[in-house]
Order: structure tokens, then sequence, then C-alpha cells
């Protein structure tokens, strides 16, 4: 280990002085909220369940409040993080750990499999957790998700309207099309709320904290995954219209024929996307491709 860093990062003065340091500002663009609170880094790094021989993935460090929480838990951790001014910050914040390693770069243009490959070789089990960027969040878990990246656990904290769009249950209004994701390739809870006043600056809304937990097996009987999930994203992509129009227009599909399979499957032709069960969208895919 290198020299052992005193900094509390939960502390408002401490990490207000850091900042100073480094002539560092907050960037609304970055969506940049740094946590300051105590509880909430160590239980969700407790969450994740890690040992020495798991490796940790994080997005958007920030200035390493949870990532030293992850680092004392687990056997590696690499860090993505877009945000060059913060790097001197996490030099100094995180001196003291040898199992961290940051990764530069842009989290959405990232080859997950290839960084797992070339960096994390040798680990049991590869797990991702992070406080995630609001502007991010759908977008990068269904780009994990999608990629089939080794990830067997994703434990991270989003804005509480969107965990309460990822946990949702198919068939309700909440639903959207990375419900759909989620729930073809894991399983989402809840597993606590964050306050607005947890944070630095503080945001406008509440956060919560959840789990997904990727299946080993598939679950669903969909032949092209990437068709599959053209589909859902264009039965939601205009929620306010039905499914057959909001389908019909995004993929170039007659309505006749959306109508028809929605007939056949025994659903009504005025559905909306968000109304459809996980079966209902297999079922429709079947019969569109």
């Amino acid at each position: 280990m290198r020299n052992e860093t005193n900094y509390n990062l939960c502390d408002f003065q401490t990490v207000e002085k850091l900042l100073k340091k480094h002539s560092f500002a907050f960037s609304k663009t970055l969506g940049q909220n740094f946590l300051i609170d105590d509880y909430v880094c160590p239980e969700m790094a407790a969450l994740l369940n890690s040992d020495e021989k798991t490796a940790v993935i994080e997005v958007g460090p920030g200035i390493g409040v949870l990532t030293k929480e992850l680092c004392k838990t687990s056997g590696k951790v690499i860090s993505v993080e877009l945000d060059k001014r913060l790097y001197p910050i996490l030099e100094e914040t995180l001196g003291e750990f040898d199992n961290f390693e940051l990764i530069e770069g842009d989290a959405l243009k990232l080859d997950f499999n290839k960084l797992i490959n070339e960096h994390l070789a040798g680990y049991n089990t590869i797990k991702f957790c992070a406080n995630l960027p609001y502007y991010i969040t759908s977008e990068l878990i269904m780009k994990l998700l999608e990629e089939k990246a080794s990830i067997s656990e994703i434990v991270v904290m989003v804005q509480k309207e969107a965990a309460q769009r990822l946990c949702a249950q198919l068939g309700t209004r909440k639903t959207g099309a990375v419900t759909v994701a989620v729930k073809y390739y894991g399983e989402a809870e809840i597993l606590f709320e964050v306050g607005r006043e947890s944070f630095m600056p503080s945001p406008k809304v509440d956060s919560a904290v959840i789990k997904i937990t990727v299946n080993d097996d598939k679950k669903y009987p969909v032949g092209d995954e990437k068709k599959f999930f053209s589909l859902v994203r264009a039965a939601f992509a205009q929620r306010r219209k039905t499914l057959v129009n909001s389908v019909s227009s995004s993929l170039g599909i007659q309505k006749s024929d959306v109508a028809n399979a929605l007939n056949e499957l025994s659903l009504n032709p005025n559905i909306r996307a968000e109304e459809l069960t996980m079966e209902d969208f297999v079922g429709l895919f079947d019969l569109l491709f």
C-alpha cells in the first residue's frame, strides 16, 4: 500500500477545501452531485457482497467516496471517469489503495467486454457499482445488459423515478423500454432510498439504490435480440400513442400487420406498450419478425 490519506470525504468542509485546492467547479452538464453521506456508500459496498476474488467496475467516481469503500471490500476496482479535472483529486483521495485503477473515457462509448478481458482477467466474479449521473442511467444500464459483459450483479444509485421505472412490474404505467431490458436479462429490486440532502450540491430530486441480478441463462425464446429490442424501443418511442401507431411509425411496419398480430395474441388493438407483459412482447416479436 501507498501512504494512507485521511480525508473524510463525507465532511462538507473537507470536501470544499479539497475542491478549492484543485480549483474544481461542479459541471451541470455532467450531472455532478457528490455524495457526502457516511451511511450510503459503506452500505452500497456491503450490499454488493464482494471479496478479494471479486472485481468491481464503477462509472463516475467523483472524488472517490464510493470508490474508497469498494476498494476496502473488493479485490480490484476499476473506475471510468470522463472529467479529467477529477484525475488529480482521485489520485490524492485514493492514494492508499493499490487495487484501484482509473480508466479515462466515456462509459457510453466503452467496450466493457474488452475492458474486462484486458484488465480483470483472473477474477472469478465481476460486479458493477456506481452512483450514476442521472442523464446516462437508462442508456448505460441498457448497454451493460445488451453487451452481455460478464457482470453478475449491478448495484447503482439512480434518481428515484428512474429506480421505480427500472424495478417496475411489466404491464404497469411506470414501465419503459429499460424495464423490459432489465426483466429480460435479470431481476431488479429497490434496496433503499437516499434523500437529496445526502449530496453536494443537493439535486432537486431524491434517489434510490437498486440491485439488478443478471440471469445466468436465457429466460425468453428470442432469436435475434437486437431486433427484439428495436421493437421494444419502437413500442415506447411515443408513449401517448397506441402501440400500433408507435411501432408502425418507428419501424415502418404496416399498421394492419401490427393490429393483426395483436389480435392473434388476443390483445386490444388500442393497447399501449406499457400494458404489455414480457410474454406479450415476445409473442408480438415472433409474429412480426
